[in-house]
């Protein structure tokens, strides 16, 4: 399949990724939530691409909405995400609490539930990653599979 890192996914690609609708997609799109970093919209009928990472965000802030977590609350979380730009997401988690979002490693992760109060909403961003690896081996078996039928 290649590194999932540098490869560019179109609209419907991440529809299937993240499941997300389309219309969702287009709204954060507009909206800013989630714009596409390789080739942004350009008018009615062009066609976005999407990076791994911009899937990524996508996965996340449909498993926070799955949750429950306001759209509002999801955009801090995926500031956050974009202000840990570095860090190792396979292993961290994604805090939020009523003061704001945080990315956690483990230990941190823990001092933070010790220590606070209040509602934490955790994302595990390795469960994330390996959901997402998961399906994007799933599309890349059947691609090939059409591929060679063909």
């Amino acid at each position: 399949m290649g590194d999932v890192t540098v490869m560019g996914f179109s609209g419907p690609t991440v529809c299937r990724l993240t499941g997300v609708t389309y219309r969702q997609l287009d709204y954060w799109a507009r909206t800013d939530l989630v714009t596409p970093s390789i080739t942004p919209a350009q008018g009615s009928g062009s066609k976005r691409t999407y990076s791994y990472r911009d899937v990524l965000e996508v996965k996340v802030i449909k498993s926070l909405l799955d949750s429950g977590v306001s759209l509002a609350r999801a955009r801090q979380a995926v500031d956050c995400l974009r202000d840990s730009l570095g860090a190792d997401l396979s292993s961290s988690s994604l805090v939020l609490s009523d003061n704001g979002s945080v990315l956690a490693d483990y230990d941190g992760l823990v001092d933070l539930l010790r220590g606070g109060q209040g509602v934490f909403n955790v994302v595990s961003m390795a469960n994330v990653v390996a959901e997402l690896t998961t399906m994007l081996a799933d599309i890349d078996d059947r691609s090939e599979k059409v591929t060679r039928s063909a």
